[in-house]
């Protein structure tokens, strides 16, 4: 994503209600008999690519944005920031975007059985148009550092450390088993910013209950966004989207599901599934880490990363395949403080395709009684009325 371009884009990606989705299976909810909402029930102008969910629809529409640099606005009209509507109307990019996710489809098609091999990345790498002749300033110049997330295991990975000495090593490290599941549930208040409130800080509270409960409410400027996980089934409902309340399915759900899991890392073992190990020490803030990776409830491939000295996780990178590539989503932790004996982070940052955020924990209370109301299924958010 080019500097400068980023900073509308959470705010109108959900909305690119105009561009596409393809035909494709669409991941049942985890734990949850509530049926997704397809991309063309929800917008207008869906042409080429439909049956899927609306949530994979916004994942799309990231992968399509750091592909190509370009943010929602410059692939409809400009109009459209001020009216969610004015997505439908077709520009030329956007019936070139058509053209070439049916191109990449008919290539992955005929040479790579279908599957994803060649995506809109592959050529652009960030650019609006691919580049041609080599670079020699590339060619001939100092390799860019190594991105930890890209780590992969090996062909023949060691055994050791296993995935259970990391994890162990991990809950010893936020303060042992015993006061784990002591901690049952807490509140917490602070500041959030990113693309959609660009990047002024506004207030948030997060509830959390064990074993497997979270909702945050960030009070923005247009009206509260809601993300609620009740132990089963997640939703997201927020003033500033073209679907006011989204209900999350298979990946998107399990990325949903980790937050509150983490929340209590107690059971994190228990969290996700086919854990591996073996990866290649890698560097974080030029920290080393040890990775280990699981797979969620959905299907999704999720990385967990440990600071090799003090054991504590740094960072969480959960893979979400779309219909047109896959799509990271990166959650860094800093800044642990020892609340009720077990150290918890107060600086979260969350990075993906189409934004990004940072919450700032000022105030954690904990065991303290929740209402189940705190974590039911969310009305419908709407805006604030002008002047309030």
């Amino acid at each position: 994503m080019q500097p400068g371009r980023g900073r509308t884009i959470l705010c109108y990606v959900a909305a690119a209600s105009a561009y596409l989705l393809c035909a494709g299976a669409v991941c049942a909810q985890v734990g949850s008999d509530q049926k997704p909402q397809m991309a063309e029930d929800a917008f207008k102008n869906v042409q080429v690519l439909k049956g899927i969910s609306v949530d994979e629809f916004m994942a799309t529409m990231g992968f399509f944005s750091a592909s190509t640099g370009l943010n929602c606005t410059d692939c409809h009209i400009s109009e459209s920031a001020g009216d969610w509507t004015r997505y439908a109307d077709d520009t030329g990019l956007k019936k070139m975007a058509r053209r070439m996710v049916l191109m990449v489809n008919n290539l992955n098609k005929e040479n790579f059985g279908g599957q994803g091999v060649v995506t809109c990345y592959a050529c652009h790498r960030g650019t609006t148009r691919p580049k041609l002749i080599p670079s020699l300033a590339v060619q001939y110049g100092a390799p860019p550092p190594d991105d930890p997330n890209e780590t992969e295991l090996p062909a023949s990975a060691p055994a050791t450390p296993s995935a259970d000495q990391i994890l162990d090593r991990y809950i010893q490290a936020l303060g042992g088993s015993q006061r784990l599941a002591a901690l049952t549930s807490f509140s917490a208040k602070g500041t959030y910013q990113g693309f959609d409130t660009d990047f002024g800080e506004v207030p948030v509270e997060i509830f959390a209950k064990a074993p497997a409960q979270r909702t945050t409410i960030v009070h923005t400027l247009l009206g509260d966004s809601t993300r609620t996980f009740d132990g089963r089934a997640g939703w997201i409902a927020a003033a500033d989207k073209p679907v006011p309340l989204l209900t999350l399915t298979g990946k998107e759900l399990d990325g949903l599901k980790l937050d509150a899991d983490l929340s209590f890392p107690a059971g994190i073992k228990q969290a996700l599934g086919q854990w591996r190990t073996g990866f290649a020490t890698t560097v974080i803030d030029d920290r080393p880490v040890q990775m280990i990776q699981g797979t969620g409830a959905g299907g999704s491939r999720i990385k967990l990363f440990f600071d090799k000295q003090s054991g504590l996780l740094v960072r969480v990178v959960r893979y979400t395949v779309t219909i047109v590539g896959v799509v990271p989503t990166q959650t860094d932790y800093s800044d642990y403080r020892e609340v009720a004996g077990v150290k918890l982070p107060f600086h979260i940052v969350v990075t993906w395709t189409d934004g990004q955020t940072t919450t700032e924990l000022s105030a954690v209370q904990p065991n303290v009684p929740l209402d189940a109301a705190k974590f039911a299924k969310p009305a419908s958010a709407a805006p604030k009325p002008a002047g309030r």
